[in-house]
């Protein structure tokens, strides 16, 4: 834009200077200077005091001062831009990595004192982090509820909408009691690293001072048990590389938005980044049977308000690598992951048909189905899970013949579903955790499960 202005400019005064030729020749016979003539080009094309000597062209001089003036400006931005990128980087407490960022700057951009400050506080930030010791809870929660106005109505699943989910206003009011109560979200994967040889080590867990760590989830995203038109999302999408959540307002509009956990979290995290460990998300437990995000897998009869538009072949088959034999369904699903993953979402398992998995409850080969199914019919779409969370809470014998195939088929973070305890083992290759299911029956029924994270009193729906 400058070389453009300036381009301009000079050639006004060009055209100015050739039409005072003349003029110039008449001041020459009359006396005037110059210095005189070029002040009254440069007073006439609005120029005067901007070149050297008022020169109406460019000369070598002021080229080299241009070019100079340019350099400086690039070299500022460029500075601008790497400590903005850094200073993100601090905000979710990635000292290390804001610190490499600082040190792209050479030369004397490197000595610059901003970065030197930066460089300073982000170090001290890092060295400030403290080793966590104690327990980590994990909240789990179902599909969201936008407009209770509509889901508690008084129809055949309004009990049920009642019972078992959240509204979208109590989950935010939770989200702020968290950040208020210096919780802070971290990745499951921090907690314990599967090791080369096999073993799960537990990690030491280093936090800014004063904060706890907390890890969120949502379970089984399908939407296969929502009504349409009755104010809760009925689909995941993908908006600019973001995920959002389908719905159809009271007029009967299609909207896509923060409708549900997911987009709500990621925009709360948005506006504040230093609830996030080094940019942690949740996790979204999905199943299959009844589809994943709201989208049918083939053969597997309904799920969300999608229609699949071609047969395609299985996700599981030997063609499933190319989505040219995918369906249109089974395309957004792979959108839709790809999309959480990127953005540090985990993906979790949880069975193919979301049923109890305890050995009571099935045989072992009715286990290995279930996690075949998996693997082979929603895995291709999702990316391989290593996390399991046990429908129900029904967990494996520990150990187990089950326990072995899990581990075998890389499920190694086991969550199952404990109302009022945090507890997590390590365990010959395995890390297992509870979850706190977070509904309205338990909000309900045992408010005082949560009094750590916030006051069920003080955010309960008024239209509950």
């Amino acid at each position: 834009m400058m070389r453009r202005a300036h381009s301009t400019t000079f050639r006004k005064a060009a055209a100015a200077a050739a039409a005072a030729g003349l003029a110039a020749a008449v001041l020459g016979l009359s006396g005037c200077s110059r210095k005189q003539m070029n002040y009254q080009i440069a007073e006439a094309i609005g120029t005067d005091g901007k070149y050297e000597n008022n020169e109406p062209v460019e000369t070598p001089k002021m080229k080299e001062q241009r070019a100079a003036q340019e350099q400086s400006e690039s070299e500022e931005q460029n500075v601008s831009q790497i400590l903005q990128t850094a200073a993100n980087q601090a905000a979710g407490y990635n000292y290390e990595e804001a610190i490499a960022t600082l040190n792209t700057l050479s030369g004397n951009l490197a000595l610059d004192s901003r970065v030197a400050e930066a460089r300073k506080q982000y170090e001290a930030g890092d060295a400030a982090l403290t080793a966590w010791d104690g327990d980590i809870p994990h909240l789990c929660f179902p599909t969201l509820i936008e407009d209770p106005s509509r889901a508690f109505d008084g129809d055949s699943l309004s009990d049920t909408y009642k019972s078992t989910m959240v509204t979208t206003d109590e989950f935010k009011a939770m989200l702020q009691s968290l950040y208020e109560n210096n919780y802070i979200l971290v990745d499951i994967h921090s907690i314990a690293k599967l090791q080369s040889e096999g073993d799960m080590e537990l990690q030491t867990l280093r936090l800014p001072s004063g904060k706890k760590p907390i890890v969120l989830s949502q379970d089984n995203v399908d939407y296969s048990s929502v009504k349409n038109g009755d104010g809760i999302a009925t689909a995941l999408t993908v908006e600019d590389g973001a995920v959002k959540a389908k719905y159809t307002d009271a007029d009967g509009h299609d909207l896509s938005g923060d409708y549900d956990l997911i987009p709500i979290l990621d925009s709360f995290i948005a506006e504040h980044p230093d609830f996030s460990f080094r940019e942690a998300r949740g996790i979204v437990s999905v199943s299959g049977k009844n589809g994943v995000f709201g989208y049918r897998l083939p053969d597997t009869g309904s799920a969300g308000s999608s229609s699949e538009s071609e047969s395609g072949n299985q996700a599981g088959s030997s063609s499933a690598n190319s989505t040219a034999s995918y369906t249109d369904d089974q395309k957004k699903i792979a959108e839709i992951a790809k999309s959480l993953t990127d953005e540090g979402w985990s993906i979790a398992s949880a069975g193919w048909s979301h049923s109890y998995m305890n050995d009571a409850s099935m045989t072992t080969d009715q286990f290995r189905q279930e996690i075949d199914s998996w693997e082979s019919k929603v895995a291709p779409l999702t990316g391989k899970a290593d996390i399991l969370f046990f429908p129900y809470g029904a967990e494996v014998s520990y150990p187990g013949d089950s326990l072995s195939y899990l581990l075998e088929n890389g499920l190694v973070y086991l969550c199952g579903l404990w109302g009022d305890t945090d507890y997590k083992e390590i365990g010959d290759g395995y890390m297992r955790m509870t979850r706190r299911f977070v509904d309205g029956y338990s909000l309900k029924n045992a408010p005082d499960n949560f009094s750590s994270f916030f006051d069920v009193s003080d955010l309960i729906d008024k239209n509950r």
